[in-house]
């Protein structure tokens, strides 16, 4: 894990990876993005498809200029921010920077730590190993529970839903590595609750990162 005494630099942050691809889950599915995985996530969720991120520790950080300049050159006007957990580390200079440029900023949290930087989009995707701080169920955009207990995500999913604002987008996403069995319960459960949609990670489907 990252030094406690480091996570609060705003000019270099330790990001895994950054691309341009496609977004391929949530409500801006299919639009395209310029992406900065972060390194570093306390959640430990079993089913988490990045656990390369969990306990990577860079060689160096990188600049939050470098991260800029690399974005602009991909010709991106939006950029999403996920992890592990970017709000592990203060992000209010990168948003600061983006937004001189014109850029649309997605955030992908489980708001389990305090909120930094300023965001078109939250994507509050909540786990309940450690729960979501009282700010952010007034800031989602979008609450993405991921279902892959067919029996405790359901309950855990309408207890965020219950906390969040009134615009906020419901939406179940099956668990991607038990999807055959998780897709029909995903299903099922939101044509009887019409108020959630179902998200699926298309990405894995085009074979993009």
């Amino acid at each position: 894990m990252i030094p406690v005494e480091d996570r609060h630099s705003p000019y270099a942050l330790p990001v895994l990876e950054t691309f341009y691809s496609i977004q391929g889950e949530g409500l801006n599915t299919g639009k395209a993005a310029y992406f900065i995985r972060m390194g570093g996530c306390d959640m430990g969720c079993r089913w988490c498809d990045s656990k390369e991120a969990w306990n990577w520790v860079p060689e160096s950080w990188t600049t939050v200029e470098v991260l800029v300049a690399g974005i602009v050159k991909s010709k991106a006007n939006s950029v999403v921010v996920t992890g592990g957990e970017p709000l592990l580390y203060d992000l209010g200079l990168l948003t600061q920077q983006c937004h001189k440029h014109n850029l649309k900023l997605y955030l992908e949290t489980s708001g389990a730590h305090k909120l930094s930087g300023t965001w078109d989009w939250i994507c509050l995707s909540p786990k309940p190993q450690k729960e979501p701080l009282a700010e952010f169920y007034s800031l989602a955009s979008e609450l993405k529970v991921i279902i892959y207990d067919k029996h405790k995500d359901f309950i855990w999913a309408e207890k965020m839903a219950d906390r969040v604002n009134k615009d906020c987008a419901l939406l179940l996403q099956p668990e991607w590595s038990r999807f055959n069995e998780t897709k029909p319960w995903v299903v099922d459960y939101v044509k009887k609750h019409p108020k959630w949609r179902v998200s699926v990670q298309t990405h894995k489907y085009l074979r993009i990162p």
